[in-house]
């Protein structure tokens, strides 16, 4: 098991990174507010089923890697910190902006709906670097098993993704209202997340390793 610091620091970050708008948000937002709540549940599954996918792929290979390879645990920390900088260049480079913005998508059947939510979350890279740039920092090596440490991680960020994306599924409509009458709303988010991102990327760079 993590330290239970670590996995309530693991567990703030996990839920900032889900409030801020991004391409499974905006899919499920959207998805819910032209096919209805329902829908929503249903390509939320995929989602959730995207996630576990992550999850398994980052923890065993990052227990693989860092057994089977020299230093791999500080170079996976470098390239974390340098992953988090980007992002933060992202948010806060002149002219950027939030990627949150409702799209008109076609009726789907339930089948394509699951299929469509997986894939969403699939080909977005960012989770699967994420994974990557986060969980490391947060598994302690003198904690126990390196493996059941990023499952339990994992499956944290996964619960909570999915207990908040229910409630944005639930409330899409009146979440796209409050976005679409607050544009300075997308502003701070922007500000804020980029000013997290790369705080967490200089403590990644300059945490020695446990």
């Amino acid at each position: 098991m993590p330290e239970p610091s670590n996995l309530l620091a693991f567990a703030a970050i996990a839920l900032g990174m889900v409030l801020t708008p991004g391409p499974n948000m905006v899919y499920l937002i959207s998805r819910s507010i032209c096919q209805g709540r329902a829908a929503g549940l249903i390509s939320l599954g995929g989602v959730a089923l995207g996630f576990v996918f992550y999850m398994l792929c980052a923890a065993f290979g990052i227990t693989a890697l860092v057994m089977a390879v020299p230093f791999a645990y500080d170079t996976i920390r470098y390239a974390g910190a340098l992953y988090l900088l980007w992002l933060a260049w992202q948010a806060l480079r002149p002219g950027g902006r939030s990627p949150f913005e409702v799209k008109k998508l076609p009726e789907d059947g339930p089948r394509k709906l699951f299929f469509m939510g997986f894939l969403t979350n699939l080909l977005n890279p960012k989770i699967a670097i994420m994974y990557l740039s986060l969980l490391p920092q947060f598994i302690d090596p003198a904690s126990g098993s390196m493996l059941g440490q990023a499952l339990v991680l994992g499956t944290t960020q996964i619960v909570i993704s999915i207990l908040v994306n229910t409630l944005i599924a639930m409330s899409a409509a009146s979440i796209a209202v409050f976005l679409t009458r607050r544009p300075s709303f997308a502003v701070i988010q922007r500000w804020v997340m980029g000013t997290v991102l790369a705080s967490l990327a200089v403590k990644m760079a300059t945490e020695a390793r446990r």
